[in-house]
């Protein structure tokens, strides 16, 4: 039974794992302006998409959360893609195109986007479409 205080998500902008993924994809726009123009179609349109296809992604699972099947194979997209940001970021951080300590923030909140998404795979396992 519901409990008549708990909280319902309308849309996917209220799930704290999108509003996360979002400011991460916010401060990496920010962050690219300063790579040099040389990497424009490479490294920082690539970080800029992947960065956004994580929220992007979020939204089609939310819409799709009534199929199990296709819910978690959009949650899995936003894995694959905030794993990519990862790897963009390591890429920034070689060439020198955004300081380590930034690097590392970034890194570490989509850490957390990683974690959130793998909660609510699990979940789908475990109550969610039982």
């Amino acid at each position: 039974m519901v409990e008549k205080d708990q909280k319902y998500f309308k849309t996917h902008e209220d799930l704290v794992i999108y509003k996360l993924a979002f400011s991460a994809a916010m401060e990496i726009f920010e962050q690219s302006k300063n790579f040099p123009v040389e990497e424009r179609y490479s490294l920082t349109e690539q970080i800029r998409r992947c960065s956004r296809s994580v929220c992007a992604n979020l939204a089609k699972a939310w819409r799709k959360r009534r199929y199990k099947a296709a819910f978690v194979a959009k949650l899995s997209d936003c894995e694959a893609e905030a794993t990519e940001v990862q790897v963009w970021l390591t890429f920034a951080v070689k060439c020198q195109y955004i300081k380590v300590e930034k690097a590392r923030e970034l890194y570490g909140i989509y850490n957390q986007v990683l974690s959130g998404l793998a909660q609510m795979i699990s979940l789908c396992d475990d109550e969610l479409f039982d």
